[in-house]
Formats: structure tokens, sequence, C-alpha cells
């Protein structure tokens, strides 16, 4: 069970602004999660923060 207290969820700065946002993120502990920003009651990816890194940095 995650006891933490919930960190704020943020849109990407790329985002629209209209509505349509894809995704939001935000930060707990070691980790980055993700989730659509239109089901915020939906599925959440959870990924080690240096494996985040990793993966912008590739791109």
């Amino acid at each position: 069970m995650d006891i933490r207290p919930e960190s704020r969820w943020f849109k990407s700065s790329y985002s629209g602004g209209s509505g349509t946002e894809c995704v939001e993120c935000n930060h707990v502990a070691d980790r980055l999660r993700v989730r659509d920003s239109k089901r915020v009651d939906g599925p959440v990816v959870a990924v080690r923060i240096q494996t985040w890194r990793a993966f912008v940095r590739a791109l």
C-alpha cells in the first residue's frame, strides 16, 4: 500500500491547453507517474526517475 502523500499532477508545457491534453505527470519519491488527463481515475504508469531521464535523452 502506498501511503505517501499525493504530489501535484501537471500537464506538459507542450499540451495545447484546449482540453485535448493527452497525459499528466507527477513525481512521487523516486518515481515518475503518467496518466491520461481525461481518465484521472484510470491506470497509472510508474517508472523510476533514472529510467525516465534515459528515455527522454534517447529521444
